[in-house]
């Protein structure tokens, strides 16, 4: 069926409400927008749906939500696993509430019990709770840090972590093989509640999550102690991590924390923030003036559903906030988890740190230096979650960190996805231990690199919307991928990885091997002099992402040997 016809089908069908139809016909006229909407289904990939809210079926609706949990539904009846039931959880955007109530419905026609949060909860309290309530499954309703007219849906199964190969597939099939909208079913919520398939969470899943993160504070007598002199800034992006943030800090003892009063309460609108992701500088605008106002030590934000930090710290020197990127925070968390554990004997046998293949080599050394056992795995935290199931089944590994460039990190395993709220209180226990040894979180960040060497990583995004970005991106992979370039910023190329082939390439013998991970549509080079880069579509949004990353002999030799990677990288591309 054309996307015409598609559009045309949704007018007459009655099982469409009238809603959703008369913003159908607002855009008769408008030929590519309907094309835009109607040429496919909006794919449940690896990472489950995102897309923009709208009318059709290449975008974020309640019947697109219904047909994908209709086929994770069926999935679960061939498991056999429907007794156990699905948590679900949402944030603060727009339909949130309404697509989680449509994936539980949609559930419990099925026979599928649904254990649904009372109100909006972050994404890493979703994980935890498929765990602690022993599900098959858990849905969270969330598209991250997106624009506002933007939502998504993530799939979970029951390790807590995101559906992983070849499970992931198997969903996919399931969700593709739903071809009938008539088919899927759904109920009335009340008749759920009444037949015991519909079941409100809350502060049963708060109270026991709270005391898993209290678990990987390791010096809570200097938090105590350094609690009336440490000042911390803090804005949830108008998201899910106001209460949770402020209630493991409250708890902890630290006195002085000031949450950004514009973006603390829930706004799918982000109001004040043109984007709310925290790797965007100037989403810190608002924090970084209540941070002067209050001379904060940290300056901290989340994302809307809690599963990435951003960080500013004060340099003492210039009296100016720096930012940090996702690899600095995470090794600021991750260097401290290992050195102080070692230090008071809370180091696990056979220790683990996890990263993925796009993240610092900053981890290396760590990981060496306290004899941790380093794994690289996918982009994608599931990969990291997978990981710490299998150290469990097979007795291995004792997990103590895993983190990606992208500003996601756990520490522990009450979750297996990234965890913003314990990221946070890690980081703030560090900023303690900082401020009681008279340095501040930048101090110790230069000593990090001063030990373990200037490593330095950038990221260039090329957004490339609609069928024809879709087409431009495959275009740039399929050069790269037939004719690898030899060098990068006369850096040469000693190895090429092509993912999506399962080979890795020595670009001096010819010599060919596997690269040991799942398939994956990323090519990665390994440069001279500790330097590399790597090409990666984006499973989530419109874009093509280029990361690369560096060593060198001081921070302006660092910074200099990545903007001359950066450009040999963007000429390489050709866009």
């Amino acid at each position: 069926m054309g996307y015409e016809e598609q559009y045309n089908e949704w007018l007459n069908n009655p099982y469409f409400d009238e809603k959703t139809k008369e913003e159908l016909r607002g855009l008769s006229g408008n030929d590519k927008e309907i094309e835009e909407r109607f040429y496919k289904d909006l794919e449940f990939g690896t990472g489950g749906l995102r897309g923009i809210i709208g009318a059709g079926t290449n975008r974020m609706n309640i019947y697109t939500v219904r047909k994908a949990t209709q086929g994770l539904a069926n999935y679960i009846l061939k498991q056999g696993t429907q007794d156990k039931g699905v948590a679900i959880a949402y944030d603060s955007r727009r339909m949130s509430p309404e697509f989680a109530d449509e994936a539980a419905l949609c559930l419990n026609a099925n026979g599928i019990r649904a254990y649904v949060f009372e109100s909006l909860r972050p994404t890493p309290m979703l994980s935890y709770a498929v765990r602690k309530l022993s599900c098959t499954a858990g849905i969270v309703v969330t598209a991250s840090h997106n624009p506002p007219e933007y939502n998504g849906y993530k799939a979970y199964w029951e390790d807590g972590a995101q559906v992983a190969f070849p499970r992931d597939e198997e969903i996919i099939r399931e969700v593709k093989a739903v071809t009938d909208y008539n088919e899927v079913k759904t109920m009335d919520r009340k008749e759920a509640e009444k037949a015991g398939l519909y079941i409100v969470i809350g502060k049963e899943i708060d109270d026991t999550y709270m005391e898993e993160l209290k678990k990987q504070i390791i010096h809570p007598e200097v938090i105590k102690e350094m609690a009336d002199d440490i000042r911390i800034v803090y804005s949830p992006f108008n998201g899910t991590g106001n209460l949770p943030v402020r209630r493991i800090l409250s708890e902890l003892g630290f006195k002085h924390v000031y949450v950004v009063p514009e973006q603390e309460l829930p706004d799918p609108d982000f109001t004040t923030l043109e984007y709310p992701n925290p790797e965007d500088p100037k989403a810190f605008t608002l924090a970084l003036k209540l941070a002067k106002e209050k001379d904060a030590d940290i300056v901290l934000a989340t994302d809307p559903d809690a599963d990435r930090l951003g960080v500013y710290a004060k340099d003492t020197k210039t009296g100016e906030y720096v930012s940090f990127t996702g690899n600095m925070s995470g090794m600021l968390i991750c260097e401290y988890l290992f050195r102080e554990r070692k230090a008071t004997g809370k180091l696990p046998k056979d220790p683990a740190l996890v990263k993925t293949i796009v993240s610092t080599n900053l981890a290396d050394p760590i990981a060496e230096k306290y004899g941790a056992k380093l794994i690289e795995v996918l982009t994608g935290f599931k990969y990291i979650g997978e990981q710490i199931k299998l150290f469990e089944q097979n007795h291995t590994y004792n997990y103590v960190f895993g983190f990606e460039e992208s500003y996601g990190c756990l520490a522990g395993t009450h979750a297996r996805d990234k965890d913003a709220v314990v990221a946070v209180m890690c980081l703030c226990e560090v900023a303690a231990w900082c401020k009681k040894h008279g340095i501040t979180l930048w101090d110790q960040m230069l000593n990090i690199y001063e030990e373990y060497g200037y490593f330095k990583e950038g990221i260039h995004t090329l957004t490339m919307k609609g069928l024809e970005g879709a087409a431009e991106i495959a275009a740039i992979m399929d050069r790269l991928r037939k004719n690898p370039p030899q060098e990068f910023a006369g850096l040469k190329v000693l190895e090429f990885r092509d993912y999506d082939t399962d080979r890795k390439i020595d670009m001096a013998t010819g010599e060919e091997a596997k690269t040991g991970l799942p398939r994956s549509n990323v090519l990665y080079f390994v440069l001279e002099n500790d330097s590399w880069c790597c090409a990666r579509p984006s499973g989530t949004e419109p874009k093509i992402k280029f990361y690369m990353g560096v060593k060198g002999k001081s921070l302006e030799d660092s910074d200099e040997r990545l903007a001359g990677l950066k450009e040999a990288v963007i000429a390489a591309v050709g866009v």
